[in-house]
């Protein structure tokens, strides 16, 4: 029954055995006893060999390519633990290891594992399955590596079954972050999520957009892939093309792939920079075949090949152009230094990759250095036989420099720090334990403190953040050729936290610039003035140059959208890198047309000064008389002037008082002036009308002072109720794209219609009005005139309607000046110079006498025709009543026709007596 149980709840898995490897044991690649066992994984062979293209049988090949840096990184291992064991912080505990060689497969690695989880101390290497580990003793507590996170992962899956610590020095996947999938993975060096941030933003300050992007078919090339291509799109940079390669050497495509990705990248020609997640020896292969097809590129290396000695010393290398890495920080190396010193010293017995190393190394022994790692991995697949101690003692003293110079600092102070966590950890965890005994703790109760642990490498404290990681930062080296020698120098240090590059010195800033001299761009870069246009790409960074529009700008290169100005205030011309403040601009005084309007104004009022003196000095003629008098002339005059003096409210920079005057001004000065032809209008109407009944109405409605200022009053009444309502204030008018215009905004549009509208009523009526006395004495006359004044008042009006709705700018004003000085030169004209003209040309027509005669003259000329209207009239119908024929009817509306003519033109009393009396008589007979 006990055995049933055993049957069913032990699975058994034995490490068998096979042509290469006939034992357990033979499969460690080195090895050293100690209280608690630390298992490392490093891929010390580039592959296995294999003779199918397929495996047949399930057996461990033999691996083949030997890895120097990798083999230093196993070192490097070695001597932190060393380094412990030798010091105080764990007294009286020894750490052993057992390191074994993946070759670079995830299958040799997944067999190392199961060693590591096999049980201790048992007679069979046997991995025993359990419902629950905690209390459950495998051979080691915790294990380091491996370098390749494909390998990781798979190695991750296994270790999580106990829980066992597994801290890696190199693997960088972003999804090893997370802690559901890989809760006991630890690493001493950043997420890819960092380093491809870097890169992106790298590139993206270099100035490139326009890259390609080569990694490996595998989870960790995808996932950089992925991660990658999410920080370039943030940082506006579009990948040209993506190529993939096969991720282990043993794939027999690898070549023909590693072509058509050269292949690609001719054909890219405006692909300048190129990142590269690849594997050493795929990026050796790589390069080597570049090397020879002359490819000279800017190459962005990913942190496990940045420092790679291997790819640094291919011959040739500098053609292949300017390679920019990132690389873990690094630590002080003396220690380490100081221990390959004194390799030749150290026991080989247990140490398979030395005993190799130094079998190779002998048979390369007569290579130069550039040559002598490939030498190394080429000869790696031959039996060699040499007396290896003999060859370490003599050749490790003659060339002890060799391994340093393939060493890469940043991977080896990750190991060290993979050690140090560890051991703080044990520490911690032994302070209440004895740790002498195998059995001490579990490697779950190690996972436990080493992820809350806080250690040291001497200078620098550590701790693992929550996902496991430790956020070391980055160095950004160059590869530049020293010497003829190609060396790796560090430029800059890139900060996690504020995602910036601290450059270290001014060498540094000089090859940043040179760096930025390279173009690598889809498309011309848009200069400032312009703006990018998409193209039939389904890239963003493929695109046309087109110039800002009017009143937008771009003041910086390769800008997606022109900026906007400020409408109000400013403006841009086409294709402009800057906004200019818009000019504020009025019908200023110094301009030609101002000048212009203005001197037509003091012209106009010249001639109204010029016209009261003529007026003055002709005061009691019959042309004066006949005008009104000269109160009438005075007032009109005045109303002129004002309204040529309002002309200059428009001109200047407005003002609030020039605003709410010029219109107002205007209005009533004009108005008064209108209702004053109107008064004349009505008199000469009423001296000429020979019907009784209009007679009288024009009697009854003509009182001169209060139509004059009852018309005045209503525009004084318009403009009033205008100012307070609504009055005009300064604008500033920004519509238009250049400049601002500073005007007068009228306030209300209904009050400023208003009082043109009424002005344009009163017009209408003095028309009509001076329409109907257009035909009295032609010397004396003003009616005619009054009506073509009105007409030129009309015309000017109608006409400034459309205009000044359709006008814009400065000269908005000028438009309403113009029609103002139209007008009023029109009435001027029209008004008082044919009377200028008799008084000053035709004195002989400017007295009493030849007036009355010329009335006298229209009258007897007006009353024939009345009596031929009479006669005919009376022949038709016998009833009808013919006023102004009767001598009563004349007698009631004006007792003599003679002496009221004589009154409407200013003479009257003896003037009248004078009139001879064949007029009458002629009347009389005529009638």
């Amino acid at each position: 029954m006990a055995l049933l149980i055993i049957v069913i709840t032990c699975f058994v898995i034995i490490l068998d055995t096979s042509q290469s490897c006939h034992t357990p044991d033979d499969f460690v690649a080195i090895t050293s006893p100690g209280h608690i066992m630390i298992g490392g994984l490093f891929a010390i062979h580039e592959k296995m060999l294999s003779s199918d293209d397929h495996p047949r049988r399930p057996q461990i090949q033999k691996c083949v390519g030997f890895e120097i840096s990798a083999f230093l990184q196993s070192l490097a291992m070695i001597h932190s633990i060393e380094v412990i064991n030798n010091s105080t912080l764990l007294s009286g505990v020894k750490l052993g290891y057992e390191i074994y060689d993946t070759c670079t497969e995830v299958t040799a690695a997944v067999a190392a594992t199961l060693r590591f989880l096999s049980k201790f101390n048992c007679s069979r290497e046997t991995v025993t399955f359990q419902c629950d580990y905690s209390s459950y003793m495998p051979r080691v507590k915790a294990v380091i590596g491996a370098g390749y996170s494909e390998i990781s992962m798979a190695v991750s899956r296994m270790l999580n079954l106990q829980l066992m610590p597994q801290v890696s020095y190199e693997s960088t996947a972003e999804i090893l972050s997370d802690k559901i999938r890989f809760p006991s993975f630890l690493r001493t060096v950043p997420s890819d999520f960092y380093q491809t941030k870097a890169m992106a933003h790298l590139i993206q300050q270099s100035g490139w957009n326009w890259i390609g992007v080569i990694t490996t078919d595998d989870d960790y090339g995808r996932l950089a892939l992925n991660t990658f291509a999410i920080q370039a799109a943030a940082n506006n940079v579009c990948i040209a093309f993506k190529e993939v390669l096969p991720a282990f050497l043993s794939d027999n495509t690898i070549e023909v792939r590693i072509n058509q990705t050269l292949e690609k990248i001719i054909a890219e020609a405006q692909v300048n920079v190129i990142v590269v997640f690849l594997r050493k020896f795929l990026v050796f292969n790589l390069f080597t075949k570049a090397i020879e097809r002359k490819i000279n590129k800017i190459w962005i290396a990913s942190d496990n090949w940045s420092t790679s000695t291997k790819i640094i010393t291919i011959p040739n290398i500098k053609k292949l152009g300017k390679v920019v890495g990132f690389t873990f920080r690094r630590g002080n190396m003396s220690s380490f230094h100081s221990f390959l010193q004194t390799l030749h010293r150290y026991p080989n017995d247990n140490n398979k990759p030395l005993h190799e190393f130094a079998m190779l190394f002998s048979a390369c022994k007569h290579i130069k250095d550039g040559d002598l790692s490939q030498c190394i991995s080429n000869h790696s697949q031959t039996a060699l036989t040499h007396d290896t101690t003999k060859t370490i003692e003599n050749h490790f003293f003659m060339r002890n420099d060799f391994l340093w110079h393939y060493t890469e600092p940043g991977l080896i102070h990750s190991i060290e720090l993979a050690v140090f966590a560890l051991g703080h950890a044990v520490r911690d965890l032994c302070q209440a334990r004895n740790c002498q005994k195998p059995n001490a703790f579990q490697p779950w109760e190690l996972l436990d403190v080493l992820k809350n642990v806080t250690f040291s490498d001497g200078r620098n404290s550590f701790h693992f953040d929550a996902h496991g990681d430790l956020n070391t930062g980055y160095d950004v080296v160059l590869w530049k050729e020293l010497g003829g020698l190609m060396t790796v120098t560090k430029m800059a240090e890139y900060d996690l936290k504020h995602d910036v590059f601290i450059i270290t010195s001014q060498e540094a800033k000089r090859e940043f610039r040179k760096l930025k001299q390279i173009l690598s761009k889809c498309s011309k870069e848009c200069s400032p003035g312009q703006m990018k246009k998409a193209t039939g790409s389904q890239h963003m960074c493929c695109y046309d140059c087109v110039s800002c529009p009017e009143n937008h700008y771009s003041n910086q290169t390769d800008m997606d959208h022109c900026l906007l100005c400020n409408n109000e205030t400013h403006w841009a011309p086409v294709r402009s890198t800057v906004c200019f403040e818009k000019e504020v601009e009025y019908l200023d005084w110094n301009d030609s047309l101002a000048l212009l309007l203005i001197a037509l104004s003091l012209l106009g009022i010249a001639f109204v000064l010029a016209i009261g003196i003529i007026f003055t000095r002709n005061l009691n003629t019959p042309v004066v008389k006949s005008s009104g008098g000269l109160a009438v002339c005075y007032v009109m005059l005045t109303c002129h002037t004002l309204n040529f003096a309002s002309t200059g409210f428009f001109i200047g920079e407005p003002q609030d008082f020039a605003c709410k005057t010029r219109q107002t001004l205007f209005g009533v000065s004009f108005t008064l002036c209108v209702s004053c032809i109107l008064m004349k209008s009505l008199k000469i109407l009423l001296a000429f009308s020979f019907d009784p009944k209009l007679k009288t109405l024009l009697k009854c409605l003509y009182r001169p002072v209060p139509i004059v200022l009852t018309c005045t009053g209503v525009q004084v009444l318009i403009c009033t109720l205008w100012l307070v309502l609504a009055a005009p204030v300064v604008e500033e008018n920004i519509s238009l794209p250049r400049v601002i215009i500073l005007e007068c905004e009228e306030g209300s549009v209904l009050a400023f219609g208003t009082m043109l509208g009424y002005i344009a009523v009163l017009a209408f009526l003095c028309f009509i009005f001076a329409f109907k006395g257009r035909k009295l004495p032609e010397n004396y006359n003003e009616a005619k005139f009054l009506t073509f004044g009105m007409l030129i008042y009309f015309i000017a009006w109608i006409t400034f309607i459309p205009v000044y709705a359709t006008t814009f700018g400065k000269y908005l004003p000028a438009v309403e000046i113009i029609v103002i000085l139209i007008s009023n030169y029109g009435i001027l004209c029209c008004t008082f110079f044919p009377k200028c003209y008799v008084i000053l040309y035709k004195q002989k027509t400017n007295t009493k006498s030849a007036f009355l005669q010329m009335v006298y003259s229209y009258s007897s000329h007006s009353a024939n025709n009345l009596a031929l209207s009479h006669v005919s009239l009376n022949t038709t119908n016998h009833d009808t009543v013919v006023p102004n024929l009767s001598h009563n009817d004349k007698a009631a509306a004006c007792p003599n026709s003679n002496h009221c003519l004589a009154q409407v033109f200013g003479i009257g009393g003896e003037n009248a007596t004078n009139v001879p009396k064949t007029l009458h008589q002629k009347r009389s007979s005529s009638i």
